[in-house]
């Protein structure tokens, strides 16, 4: 953290050196943000693209008044932000529409929250409505629409208190891809048209495209914890074509900058990460991992692919892509560089093997590079009867790692650990053991 905070600037919406960390149950504190410096001005769209858990959905409730940050400050057209602001309203990744009131009632509720006279209330979500495109549904009720028209009832519910900077958290990943992309489109309609209330407009995803697609600046976050990468600035005027090479150029550069290795220091060699015993793994299956390999290994790609071109064919999201992409390369079955996935020996001779075969190098690779499962079998090994309860291990993981990441974890050491026959694990008794013959 620096000693001072960054200087002051003429942003609608500003966050300025803003960290955040939580204690361990263990003692000290995780780091979930740290110095994060961002400028939201007028008439600007800005994309915060990261991957799951690098701390996006942390820093969109902070700057929007709903957690206090544990350093920084946020600060709302000049003044420091100490609550939820009138002007700043959020769309969330879940409809969260309550399924007991109508359209109209769950775009109201705002307005009668803040004590809004009835017919000003009635006028305002009326117009609401009508300009995100559910005029005709006021009536209805959320189990009678479709997820797209739920999620226009969000937008209309945020725009109604007509704010001045809308926060997006994933609004469109819920939804299937092409009434994502309508709905995307719509929305850019009417911001580039000037006929919604808002200044700016601050988006959460961990969608590539969507953030070149959609905004007018993209920061990067990077992930534990997470910092402000880069800045990238998108030069294409609305509409947008996807499939236009220098679009497509862009994406294929920030899928390379997202698997880039932070750079050492100068005067120091290049290290591979080593991972610790209870760092978080990815919770990928087996069936997702030799998938990515077969996909890679087979033409046209012949073992090496560029990203966004696998995750086109896959029909894969970044945070789907690149969880199985990182568990490769973490048992050093692939590698990732300037937006490529490239198989190593390792990851071509598991392709190339038999079932059998794939099971003795997946456990030699799952012992030498993943230490929680080496440390999972060597407990079991040491114990008399070769048999351990899942909440010894589970307690251990829970001193360093938040709950959900360390039962993420855990699962995914099961999962690979039976794989390879390394050991086996009783889900209704909870009971990890050697019952079954293993290497």
């Amino acid at each position: 953290m620096p000693d001072t905070l960054p200087p002051v600037t003429t942003g609608v919406l500003e966050a300025r050196g803003v960290r955040q960390a939580f204690p361990k149950p263990a003692g000290g504190e995780l780091v979930v943000l740290d110095d994060v410096n961002v400028t939201l001005r007028a008439g600007e769209i800005v994309g915060l693209l990261g991957r799951s858990g690098c701390g996006k959905s942390t820093f969109l409730r902070i700057v929007a008044g709903l957690i206090r940050p544990s350093a920084g400050e946020v600060r709302y057209e000049g003044k420091p932000l100490r609550g939820p602001a009138e002007g700043i309203a959020m769309v969330f990744q879940t409809f969260a529409l309550f399924p007991w009131l109508s359209v109209l009632e769950n775009v109201e509720i705002g307005l009668e929250a803040r004590g809004m006279p009835e017919a000003e209330t009635r006028r305002r979500a009326l117009q609401a409505i009508d300009l995100i495109g559910l005029d005709g549904y006021e009536s209805a009720y959320p189990r009678e629409l479709s997820g797209g028209m739920r999620q226009r009832v969000g937008f209309a519910r945020a725009l109604v208190v007509e704010p001045k900077v809308l926060l997006m958290d994933e609004p469109f990943s819920s939804l299937d891809v092409l009434t994502a992309e309508t709905l995307r489109t719509d929305f850019l309609d009417l911001w580039i048209e000037k006929r919604m209330p808002m200044k700016a407009v601050l988006l959460v995803t961990h969608n590539i495209e969507e953030a070149v697609f959609m905004c007018d600046r993209i920061l990067i976050l990077s992930s534990s914890p997470g910092r402000i990468m880069g800045e990238i600035k998108v030069p294409f005027a609305h509409p947008r074509g996807r499939l236009d090479s220098a679009f497509r150029q862009m994406v294929d550069d920030i899928y390379g900058r997202m698997t880039a290795r932070p750079a050492p220091a100068p005067g120091t060699a290049v290290k591979t990460p080593v991972l610790g015993v209870f760092d978080k793994l990815p919770r990928v299956s087996i069936n997702r991992l030799s998938g990515l390999m077969e996909t890679v290994a087979a033409p046209p790609y012949n073992g090496r692919a560029d990203l966004p071109a696998i995750a086109a064919t896959l029909q894969l999201e970044v945070d789907d892509l690149f969880p199985i992409a990182e568990a490769l390369q973490l048992m050093g079955f692939a590698e990732l560089a300037q937006g490529d996935i490239q198989l190593t020996t390792a990851g071509r001779l598991f392709v190339e093997s038999d079932t059998q075969a794939r099971k003795r190098i997946f456990a030699e690779h799952l012992m030498r590079s993943i230490p929680l499962a080496a440390h999972v079998r060597r407990v079991l090994d040491e114990r008399p009867g070769h048999r351990a309860p899942r909440l010894r291990f589970e307690t251990e993981i829970e001193d360093h790692l938040p709950e959900e990441d360390a039962q993420e974890t855990l699962r995914a050491v099961i999962s690979w650990g039976r794989y390879a026959e390394l050991f086996s694990y009783d889900d209704e008794a909870e009971m990890f053991s050697l019952e079954n013959p293993a290497p």
